[in-house]
């Protein structure tokens, strides 16, 4: 039997699965790449570092990944540059993991015959979608950021070598993600720090921007899901179908940590902002047999605990090279808006 590579394993996302998966399938032989740039954390991966092999590479490397791929069993592939804002500062990294590293994975499954890839996508692909509209598989792409083309690039990557080579791969496009080991420049762990820290709480524009909220671990079963069921060339949207205000998420925040909402700041909006996510999941509903099982109220208080109880984890982080893009991103939209 052969191995599983997971790659871009020591992010978010990424290290929340391969702790998912080396509970759920204890028996997996499972192979960790991640590049560690500054989202990657090896302290992410600490409670299973036994169960796994780790391999520190770029998936833009073709020799590198051709030795870690060669004889796998398939590739979910989690690695990518993921924050808008640092991709308006400067697009060619995403270009370089998003879209180059993306298609040295589909050369390889290609020429090695590897039978299984996973390619985790965004609900940013979309763009912003208006009121009553839930966005489902087959919508047209219409990315609004550096970010989002990026990712839009390397489902049409995929979608290409599906039907041009017969690569096995299937696409999921999630919402929002939150939980624990999310990097603090994202909004949740951002404003849940701040208020532990009782720094202000930047909100942009009006704050009427609509989201859905997915936990981590709804997405980890879900990703499974569509690798177990997934029809290769398919893309499955997860989601919670239920959106909401990212000023109205703050303050359920603000409440359940008992803080003043004095602490909202509001800040100048992000250049080319989208209004509204939503999406359709009833294809993963019907197709993979999933649903989400965290409510939003549960899923925050178990983000905030954790943490509460990881406070060294996010304040190491939150020193060094965080702090210079801190400060870029807000040390001067500390002006109210109109």
């Amino acid at each position: 039997m052969g191995h599983l590579v997971i790659t871009g394993g020591a992010g978010f996302i990424g290290a929340n699965f391969v702790q998912w998966l080396a509970r759920t399938e204890p028996d997996l032989e499972l192979v960790v790449v991640d590049a560690l740039t500054y989202a990657g954390n090896l302290a992410n991966l600490a409670p299973v570092r036994d169960r796994i092999r780790f391999e520190r590479a770029d998936i833009a490397d073709p020799g590198a990944m051709q030795e870690i791929v060669t004889g796998a069993d398939g590739i979910i592939n989690f690695a990518a540059e993921s924050h808008v804002d640092r991709s308006l500062e400067e697009a060619a990294p995403f270009l370089h993991s998003n879209v180059t590293g993306v298609q040295v994975l589909l050369d390889l499954v290609r020429r090695l015959e590897v039978p299984r890839f996973l390619q985790i996508s965004t609900d940013e692909v979309y763009g912003s979608a208006p009121e009553g509209v839930h966005f489902d598989e087959e919508a047209r792409l219409q990315p609004s950021s550096p970010y989002a083309a990026s990712k839009a690039a390397a489902d049409l990557l995929v979608s290409a070598a599906v039907h041009t080579w017969g690569v096995p791969a299937v696409i999921t496009r999630a919402s929002n993600n939150y939980g624990p080991c999310q990097f603090p420049e994202k909004l949740l762990p951002l404003m849940i720090t701040n208020i532990m820290e009782g720094l202000p709480l930047p909100v942009y524009g009006d704050g009427l921007q609509r989201r859905e909220w997915l936990h981590v671990e709804d997405h980890c079963a879900g990703i499974w899901a569509a690798w177990q069921k997934g029809e290769p060339g398919r893309v499955y949207n997860l989601s919670t179908g239920i959106d909401i205000a990212n000023l109205e998420l703050i303050r359920t925040l603000i409440g359940q940590m008992e803080a003043s909402e004095e602490l909202i700041t509001f800040v100048t909006d992000r250049p080319g902002h989208d209004r509204r996510y939503a999406l359709d999941v009833t294809r993963a509903r019907e197709e993979l047999g999933w649903q989400p099982s965290i409510s939003l109220p549960e899923g925050l208080a178990r983000t905030v605990s954790w943490y509460v109880e990881n406070r060294t984890w996010w304040e190491e982080i939150r020193s060094g090279e965080y702090r210079a893009y801190y400060e870029r991103m807000y040390g001067n939209r500390d002006q109210l808006t109109e």
